[in-house]
């Protein structure tokens, strides 16, 4: 089943006629998949790069060793870099959406950086935004609460956009 918000989020950027594409290690595609198996998914969904390992975002992504290295791959800065490098590939599209994050415990994880922390990293036309979540939860439940915030930060920025 949908989630209500990735659907509300979905027919918002139909009705915008918006492309959005991901790159995402920790959801590990699943966020690509909740907005694909939506009925808008042929007139939003440009695509979706998964590099869940770290030498995947080195080789396919260009995020520099020095970059995981000094931050870990769980991090905001490599989030950004992901961001960045993957809307020089989907060039045309409106909304990139990048994730890394701790769904569960062996990563990085520190008393700052719990297994739960989530990164979202979003290119907007005219506008860069990171968050930096903590989610509750078995590695499903962070997966699916991090789905819903990030329709749910799409979803804000478009009516956002409507406003002004």
């Amino acid at each position: 089943m949908t989630e209500i918000s990735v659907l509300n989020c979905c027919a918002l950027l139909a009705e915008k006629k918006l492309k959005i594409a991901f790159t995402e290690s920790a959801t590990a595609g699943a966020l690509s998949v909740a907005f694909a198996l939506t009925p808008y998914s042929g007139d939003i969904v440009l695509g979706s790069i998964v590099c869940y390992d770290a030498d995947e975002k080195m080789n396919i992504l260009n995020v520099p060793q020095e970059l995981i290295d000094k931050h870990t791959p769980e991090s905001s800065e490599v989030t950004r870099c992901m961001a960045v490098n993957a809307k020089k590939m989907f060039n045309k599209a409106d909304i990139l959406v990048a994730v890394t994050g701790l769904t569960k415990s062996g990563g990085s994880e520190t008393e700052d950086k719990p297994v739960g922390t989530m990164y979202i990293d979003f290119i907007f036309p005219k506008y860069h935004l990171q968050i930096k979540e903590v989610f509750l939860g078995n590695s499903n439940q962070i997966v699916h609460q991090t789905i819903k915030k990030t329709a749910d930060i799409i979803t804000a920025h478009l009516t956002k956009t409507d406003e002004n």
